[in-house]
């Protein structure tokens, strides 16, 4: 499959958005792999939160929400859906 990667100079220097990049590699069930990006802070053994962005959104609209969880001993974990923020696009 063709996609689009944004590279991650883009996301440098965004405003309270300072997170540790985690990406998962998926199947894009014809012979590739695309990248998935989530944000995953917090003790991994934590309880955790599950923020889901809708469109056109992404990862970054949690920004505050992830640190705020954190800081009340939760793992906050906000996934960029295919597509979006720093996700792989498929063209």
């Amino acid at each position: 499959m063709k996609y689009l990667r944004t590279p991650d100079e883009r996301f440098q220097d965004l405003s309270d958005y300072d997170f540790t990049p985690h990406y998962t590699q998926i199947d894009d069930t014809e012979g590739g792999f695309m990248r998935i990006h989530h944000v995953d802070q917090g003790s991994q053994e934590a309880a955790p939160v599950l923020m889901m962005h809708g469109e056109p959104s992404w990862s970054y609209l949690y920004r505050h929400m992830i640190k705020g969880f954190v800081a009340q001993g939760h793992r906050a974990i906000a996934p960029d859906l295919i597509g979006f923020g720093r996700s792989d696009k498929p063209t």
